[in-house]
């Protein structure tokens, strides 16, 4: 039987597979939420004329190391796939990848404020900027590639594309 579509016929596995992307980004940026809530929650709980405390400092390692993460892989792979099947999404991409930069900046003084045992209110003031940031980041990435994604035949594992989370 011959088709007027150019496009092969998409087997079941194999649109799964696709719709995926955007799933697994969307999981991703929840998880990125929920470990940024845990580190806030840890500063809340936090003695002010204590230093940090060991679950403090894992807390904001693994939430810095998480979102890191999640960033460099976009940044190296999700990103590139991307601008190689939509290159009219050029700006959109250089954009999300200038919100990285700006997001490692603020993870670094976070880093930097934890390792010197800042006072919560000065750590809360870090993770806000950070919340701020992020939350708008992970919004616009969603409105502009949440549809792209739904098509993105990209052959790679998720952790490796979207980080270890």
């Amino acid at each position: 039987m011959t088709t007027s579509s150019s496009r092969p016929p998409v087997i079941e596995g194999e649109q799964s597979r696709l719709v995926a992307w955007s799933r697994e980004l969307r999981a991703v940026h929840e998880r990125l939420r929920e470990a940024l809530r845990v580190t806030r929650e840890a500063v809340e709980a936090g003695d002010p004329v204590e230093p940090a405390t060991r679950d403090l400092l894992l807390y904001c390692h693994g939430f810095c190391s998480a979102l890191d993460g999640h960033h460099r892989g976009e940044d190296h792979q999700l990103f590139p796939a991307i601008a190689a099947a939509h290159p009219e999404l050029a700006g959109t991409l250089r954009y999300l990848q200038q919100d990285h930069s700006m997001i490692a900046h603020l993870l670094t003084g976070l880093q930097e404020a934890v390792r010197r045992s800042a006072t919560p209110a000065e750590l809360d003031r870090h993770l806000e900027g950070i919340a701020a940031i992020m939350e708008s980041h992970f919004r616009y990435e969603e409105r502009q590639l949440l549809r792209v994604l739904d098509g993105l035949a990209l052959d790679a594992e998720p952790a490796d594309v979207l980080g270890p989370l």
